[in-house]
């Protein structure tokens, strides 16, 4: 590593356990600005142990977590974490069902304050003209008169992500957006990540590798806490630790 790279999140060996039980070992994980890096793992393997210590909603035992230019997340609050730019996505969407998807998007803008104070406030033409910036990034913009609740499991998922994109992060942490899904949400949801390589940073935690082919630049495995390998997703499928690791499989003398 070159002393002059800045990674905008940078892992190094981070240890956290559990009443005995060893979640993250030894993790150490570096990750470029607007970078998009897939995760995947066997279950156990520690990939929301990670994204629970990079949001600051469990301390490590030891080791560093630095975000940008040298800020020590180990030391800040999950607001605080939130604040530098840092938003998850967890597996089932969290919307307002009884907003309408307009509503959602407005009450999760960058600066915006309470659910009432906001929606009692004024739209101005600038966060109007956000919003539906928003919802064009997202393939909803025809629905922004719609209850969030009336959306499919799919759509639900892009609003939760609208919802993200609105506090404009500069981390954004994705787990398993493809769960439950149809193929075609699954590639739409796809596009939508794509196009977001860039302009923001992002962390994708999943299991479907048909998606993660769709997606995956670089890919990295998590296997018992720790990095068992990283690459290309052709390499990665072709590794036989990772057959090992997600098959089963031991390897013939």
């Amino acid at each position: 590593m070159s002393e002059s790279h800045k990674f905008i999140l940078m892992l190094e060996e981070v240890n956290k356990s559990f009443e005995g039980f060893k979640a993250i070992s030894n993790l150490t994980l570096y990750m470029d600005e607007g970078e998009l890096r897939v995760i995947i793992g066997p279950n156990g393997a520690g990939k929301s142990s990670m994204l629970d210590l990079i949001t600051g909603r469990t301390k490590p035992d030891s080791g560093k977590i630095e975000f940008g230019r040298d800020t020590d997340l180990t030391k800040l609050n999950e607001a605080k974490i939130n604040q530098l730019g840092i938003s998850r996505k967890f597996q089932t969407p969290s919307v307002y069902v009884d907003h309408t998807v307009f509503e959602n998007i407005w009450l999760s803008l960058q600066g915006s304050r309470s659910v009432w104070s906001t929606l009692f406030s004024r739209v101005t033409p600038e966060r109007r003209d956000r919003i539906y910036e928003v919802l064009k990034i997202i393939a909803l913009d025809g629905k922004a008169d719609w209850k969030a609740g009336a959306l499919s499991h799919g759509q639900k998922q892009w609003l939760e992500i609208g919802m993200l994109l609105a506090q404009n992060p500069k981390l954004l942490l994705v787990d398993e957006p493809a769960a439950g899904m149809t193929d075609e949400e699954t590639h739409k949801t796809g596009e939508l990540l794509l196009g977001l390589e860039g302009k923001h940073s992002i962390i994708v935690i999943e299991h479907d590798m048909t998606f993660v082919r769709q997606i995956a630049r670089k890919v990295t495995v998590l296997h018992q806490g720790t990095v068992l390998c990283e690459g290309k997703v052709d390499d990665i499928q072709n590794n036989e630790r990772v057959r090992e690791v997600y098959l089963g499989r031991k390897k013939k003398n």
